[in-house]
This record gives structure tokens, sequence and C-alpha cells, in this order.
């Protein structure tokens, strides 16, 4: 909607409830207060309307639940990404310090995906130590 549809008009509220409009405005990405309390009334018409019609709040769910998802998924995203970066590191300076032959990390490579299956990939740097130690 363009802003030469919109309508002027006299608000009367409370102090404080123009205190709290201002104060949350911009948490709810608003760009304007006047944008932040249409927003509310819109919702509180949609909350009203609820029981006429069940189609307003499911999409608002699902849109939240679709939001929270894509965020966790991003960070998830993000954090493997570092982590395939140190781990790539690690290799790349243990292969060129050490002489391993083919046999030696085929076998390593069985033992450790057995390992990580039987820890549920929980891997602790201590254990590794202690079991290089034996």
């Amino acid at each position: 909607m363009s802003f030469q549809n919109k309508v002027k008009f006299a608000l009367w509220a409370y102090p404080q409830t123009m205190k709290d409009v201002e104060t949350h405005y911009k948490g709810d990405n608003c760009r304007s207060q006047s944008e932040f309390i249409e927003k509310a009334i819109k919702f509180y018409v949609g909350y009203l309307d609820e029981e006429k019609s069940v189609d307003y709040i499911s999409p608002l769910i699902t849109e939240t639940v679709k939001s929270t998802i894509k965020g966790t998924e991003q960070r998830l995203s993000r954090l493997i990404f570092k982590v395939a970066v140190e781990l790539g590191k690690l290799s790349h300076m243990t292969a060129a310090v050490n002489e391993v032959d083919d046999e030696t990390l085929k076998n390593l490579h069985i033992m450790c995906v057995n390992e990580v299956r039987k820890i549920n990939g929980i891997i602790s740097y201590e254990n590794a130590a202690e079991y290089q130690r034996e």
C-alpha cells in the first residue's frame, strides 16, 4: 500500500501507552511509531476476528515457526563451516608433521567412524589423549 492511500486522524492515548509505543516500535522492525500502531491494530482486529476465521492464526504460527527454523539453520550452518575450517587446518598440520602409511590411515578412519558412532558425535580431546597414551 502506498502512503497516498493512508488516512490521517487524531489519536488520544495515555502517556504510558505512547511511551510503550516509543520503546517497542524499533524492536518490532517498524520504521515509525505510526507503522507500529497500525500493525498493533491489525493484530488486534485479527485477534477479534479469530473466532470467525481460523485461517488468521494458522499462517501466523506457520511463519513464526519457519522464521525460527531458518534462523537456527543459518546459525548451525555457520558453526559447521567454522568447525570444518578448523578441522581442515588440524588435518593439514597433522599430515605435514607425520608420515602415515595408507594401511594405518585406513585403520584410523575405521576406528574414528566407530568411535563417533559409539559416542554419538560428542568428541572429547581429553578422551582422545587418554586413548593415545594407552
